[in-house]
C-alpha cells in the first residue's frame, strides 16, 4: 500500500537537519509505483522531494544515487549546462530507506512524442554529450563502477551467452548479437562517464521564447559511471522522428574522438535490453515474463527478416525491427520513475515550437567561412554527377539477410571494411538521394510491407517503448 504525502513529509524532517516542513503534496508527475514519493514544501517556500524504497532493489537505487549526487561537486555542475538534482539527506520512511533531494522543474517528452528538427532532439543531444564531457575524477573519487571497453564488451558477451542458455532465443539472434560483439572494430571507443542508461524521461525542458525547448534538468543519476557512451543513446531506437538529429547534435557538441561504432552499438544495446528481460524472468522464476519476453524477442527477429533494407543499402537497422512489436499484444510496462525530482508540466505546451538554437553549429565537416576555395574542386554539375561511393552509405546501420535463408542472420560483425569507407562517426539515416526513409511504421510499397495508418504508428511506437522498460519496472509488479 502505498504510503501517504503527509507521512513521507514527515520524514523530512529527520532526513535534513533544521527543515521545517509545513506543508506536502503528491508529484503531479506518474511514477511506476516503484518508490513512494511527494513533495515537501519548507516554512521558506522551498520544495523539496522524497522517495522511499519499496524492497531491496530499489532501497540499493537510492543509495547509488545519494552517492552519484554527491559525487557532483558545484566544480562538476559549473561544467554542466543544466541542473541536476542536489543531495539534502538521507532517512528512513519506517523500516526502508528515503532519499531527500531538491525538487527540479520541467517537462518531460515520451521518447516517441520527441520532435524531429531544432528543438527538443538537438536540445537531449547536447545534453548527452555535456555528461559524458565530465571528468572522470568526478566518479572515480567517488569510488563509483568503472568500465573499459574490454570490460564492456565482455559483458555484453556475457549477457548474449546467458540469455541463449535459456533456449528461448532463435539461432538468428544469438548470431546477429555474437557476430556483432566479436567485431573489434565496433568496440574501439574511448570510455567516458555517463549516467548508466539515459532515457527520455530524463531530461526536463523549459520552453524558451528564443530558442525553443531546452534542457534546463537532467535527473536518474544513480547509475553515474565510466563507461560506454552508447548506453546512454540506446533508448533512440524508440524515438523514431529525432534519432538523427540527437545524435547529430551530439556529435557537433561532443569534444571527444570520433567513435565510428558508437549508433550501432546503441542499436545493439537496445535490443539486448529484451534479452534481460528474458533473464530477469528466468532469475525470478516468473513463466509469465520469460514467455512475454520470448515472444518479443521472436518477433524482434521477424522484424530483422523481413524490414531490413539491402545490406548494399545500409538500412536503419533495429529502429525498422523494433517496429515489429506492434504485433505483439502489449502488457501494459509501466514508466520509469523520475517523478521525485521533477514536478512536471503538461507536454501540450510544446506543440508548434520548432525555434533553431543551433545556430553555432554547422554541418559536420563544413568549411570553414574563412577557408580559401578549392580550386582542383569538382564544379556543382561534376558533383551532383559523380556516382554514390561507399562514404555516403549509412555505415551505422545492421545489414541485410541475406537469401532469407532460414538459419542465416543479420552480420552486425562484418564491419571492418564499412568503417574504412570515410562516412560521419553516426552514420545517417538518410538514403542515396538525401531523403529520409519512411518510419517504422510506414513501410513503403518496395519493401514488401503494408503502409501503416498514423494509429498503427503510435501503437508500434507505444510497443516498443513498452518491451524497451519492461525489465527495469520489474519490481513493481
Amino acid at each position: 500500500m502505498a504510503r501517504s504525502p503527509f507521512t513521507l513529509a514527515a520524514a523530512v524532517t529527520a532526513a535534513v537537519p533544521g527543515a521545517d516542513v509545513v506543508g506536502a503534496r503528491a508529484l503531479s508527475a506518474d511514477g511506476d509505483a516503484r518508490f513512494d514519493s511527494a513533495v515537501a514544501t519548507l516554512a521558506d517556500g522551498t520544495e523539496v522531494a522524497i522517495r522511499a524504497s519499496n524492497d531491496d532493489e530499489t532501497a540499493s537505487e537510492l543509495a547509488k544515487e545519494s552517492l552519484a549526487l554527491r559525487a557532483l561537486t558545484p566544480g562538476a555542475r559549473s561544467m554542466l549546462r543544466f541542473s541536476a538534482p542536489e543531495h539534502l539527506g538521507d532517512g528512513r520512511v519506517g523500516d526502508t530507506r528515503a532519499l531527500v533531494t531538491t525538487l527540479l522543474p520541467g517537462f518531460q517528452i515520451d521518447a516517441a512524442d520527441v520532435p524531429s528538427g531544432p528543438g527538443a532532439a538537438v536540445a537531449i543531444g547536447k545534453a548527452i554529450a555535456g555528461v559524458h564531457a565530465l571528468p572522470v575524477s568526478v566518479v572515480r573519487n567517488a569510488g563509483l563502477a568503472e568500465r573499459t571497453p574490454a570490460e564492456a564488451r565482455d559483458d555484453v558477451r556475457v549477457l548474449i551467452d546467458r540469455a541463449a542458455s535459456t533456449g528461448r532465443v532463435s539461432a538468428r539472434l544469438t548470431v546477429r548479437w555474437r557476430e556483432a560483439v566479436e567485431a573489434d572494430d565496433l568496440w574501439r571507443f574511448e570510455s567516458a562517464v555517463t549516467l548508466g542508461g539515459a532515457h527520455a524521461e530524463s531530461f526536463l525542458f523549459a520552453d524558451d521564447d528564443e530558442r525553443g525547448p531546452r534542457v534546463t534538468g537532467v535527473v536518474g543519476w544513480h547509475a553515474l559511471s565510466i563507461g560506454d557512451p552508447a548506453v546512454d543513446l540506446a533508448w533512440l531506437t524508440m524515438a523514431a522522428d529525432a534519432r538523427s538529429d540527437v545524435l547529430d547534435a551530439y556529435a557537433s557538441a561532443t569534444l571527444r574522438a570520433p567513435d565510428a561504432g558508437l549508433a550501432t552499438r546503441a542499436r545493439l544495446l537496445a535490443e539486448l535490453e529484451l534479452a534481460r528481460w528474458l533473464l530477469h524472468g528466468h532469475d525470478t522464476h516468473r513463466s509469465d515474463i520469460v514467455d512475454d519476453a520470448a515472444q518479443l524477442l521472436d518477433a524482434l527477429a521477424d522484424g530483422i527478416h523481413d524490414d531490413l533494407a539491402p545490406r548494399a543499402g545500409a538500412g536503419a537497422g533495429v529502429d525498422e525491427a523494433m517496429s515489429a512489436l506492434d504485433r505483439v499484444p502489449a502488457t501494459g510496462a509501466t514508466r520509469i520513475d523520475t517523478s521525485m525530482q521533477t514536478d512536471t508540466y503538461d507536454a501540450s505546451a510544446f506543440a508548434g515550437i520548432s525555434m533553431d538554437d543551433t545556430s553555432a553549429f554547422g554541418p559536420r565537416g563544413a568549411a570553414h567561412p574563412d577557408a580559401e576555395p578549392d580550386e582542383d574542386a569538382p564544379e556543382p554539375d561534376e558533383q551532383d554527377a559523380a556516382p554514390h561511393d561507399a562514404a555516403r552509405e549509412d555505415l551505422t546501420a545492421t545489414g541485410a539477410i541475406e537469401d532469407l535463408d532460414p538459419n542465416a542472420t543479420e552480420d552486425l560483425g562484418d564491419l571492418r571494411e564499412s568503417f574504412s569507407t570515410g562516412s560521419g562517426p553516426l552514420g545517417s539515416d538518410q538514403d542515396e538521394d538525401g531523403e529520409r526513409p519512411a518510419r517504422p511504421g510506414t513501410l513503403l510499397p518496395s519493401e514488401g510491407g503494408i503502409a501503416g495508418s498514423d494509429s498503427d504508428v503510435a501503437e508500434a511506437h507505444r510497443a516498443a517503448r513498452a518491451a524497451f522498460q519492461r525489465w527495469t519496472s520489474a519490481s513493481s509488479e
